[in-house]
């Protein structure tokens, strides 16, 4: 019976060894051929990436085609991607090489570790410019007073902050020109003003004024208030008006849209330069905003004047009120930038680009057709604009 009995028990320790022997047996080779997760390490990742958190993307196992935002300056021409692949499997080219992204999608093969089974991805860089709002404003706040010592006359001048807290300006007006007949004339009676009590403390009132006498005998009998960016050259302003307006600073933004507030009241009679009313025509004021090139093809300077504020090759963006409402109380106004080309992001970076606002009591006025009386108030404009993000 005792030998029985061993006989037994060394039966059933042979079939449990050879069950153990079944489960240590080695496993098959992984079929599966994915990549699981793509890193990018690159020396400085903020200018590389506009989330330094874009740097490791997860890979969902459908996807074979995987593409990466990053900032339009990015260098791609040398990216080392690197791979979490499934177990086993193998990626060529080999993860972590640099590649060449600068020419378009670069392929990746990865080989299942049983050798059997390939995928293909491909991975391209995208260099893309992200764009943030950016709005620039003027509210007519700040001002000061210009003493005109040949006619004894004192006008108003618009001032703005400058990069270093210092006061300057970047508006002009055709006072300068008016001061030179307006004898004694306080800031109140010239066709450009400050309006005390405007849409949100001081605002700017624009008046279409008679020049007099002197003006009617000159062929230019009313003078337009007007407000606007850039410069007025007063020693050639009886003799060639137009192109003593010249329009625009560089500015490195890009304009959308154009907003603020305004109240308007045609004057009673509109006249031509030769003094004589026109009947039936009612007058109606200007407001508008040009966005243009300040360099020519050959890269000369270039700028807008009164003879092409609005029709210059250069502009790149128009926006216009085209017709401004007559109204008594203050009203808002918007209006779009319409793009007549591309923007050069480069250019716009190195300030290729410059922008005039521009405000008139009389459209007919820079051909002195207008009527006496017509007064437009400005408040509150903006610039709604968008900048690169860097």
């Amino acid at each position: 019976m005792k030998t029985l009995s061993n006989c037994f028990t060394f039966l059933c320790i042979s079939a449990a060894m050879i069950s153990l022997s079944s489960c240590i047996k080695d496993e098959a080779p992984n079929a599966e051929c994915d990549i699981e997760e793509v890193s990018v390490v690159v020396d400085d990742p903020e200018s590389f990436f506009y989330n330094v958190t874009d740097m490791t993307r997860s890979i969902p196992s459908a996807d074979s085609v995987i593409v990466f935002s990053v900032r339009r300056k990015a260098d791609i021409s040398s990216v080392a991607p690197a791979f979490r692949l499934s177990e086993g499997a193998t990626v060529n080219p080999e993860s972590g090489s640099v590649q060449d992204f600068s020419n378009g999608p670069v392929t990746y093969t990865v080989t299942s570790q049983d050798g059997n089974w390939r995928r293909r991805y491909s991975i391209s860089f995208v260099q893309e410019a992200k764009m943030v709002g950016d709005t620039v404003r003027y509210d007519f706040e700040k001002y000061s007073t210009v003493y005109f010592d040949a006619s004894k006359a004192t006008y108003n001048v618009w001032l703005n902050d400058g990069a270093d807290e210092s006061l300057g300006t970047i508006w002009a007006t055709g006072n300068p020109g008016y001061a030179i007949t307006a004898t004694n004339a306080t800031p109140d009676k010239f066709p450009s003003s400050v309006l005390e009590q405007g849409y949100d403390g001081a605002a700017v009132k624009l008046t279409t004024c008679s020049t007099g006498l002197i003006g009617q005998l000159f062929g230019k009998p009313i003078a337009a208030g007007n407000l606007f960016i850039g410069s007025f050259d007063t020693t050639t302003a009886m003799l060639d008006p137009l192109r003593a307006t010249t329009f625009g600073i560089p500015f490195d933004r890009k304009p959308l849209r154009m907003t603020g507030y305004y109240k308007y009241t045609p004057g009673e009679k509109v006249t031509d330069a030769e003094n004589k009313e026109l009947p039936g025509q009612v007058d109606s004021a200007d407001v508008y905003a040009v966005f243009f090139l300040n360099h020519d093809s050959d890269g000369n300077a270039w700028t807008l004047d009164g003879t092409n504020v609005k029709t210059g090759s250069q502009i790149v963006a128009l926006a216009d009120m085209v017709y401004v409402a007559p109204t008594s109380d203050w009203t808002a106004f918007s209006i779009d930038f319409d793009y007549k080309g591309q923007l050069d992001l480069d250019l716009l970076a190195n300030r290729g680009y410059s922008m005039t606002v521009v405000f008139s009591s009389s459209k007919g006025g820079d051909s002195f057709i207008g009527a006496v009386g017509s007064t437009l108030c400005i408040d509150k404009v903006r610039l709604i604009c968008e900048s690169e993000d860097n």
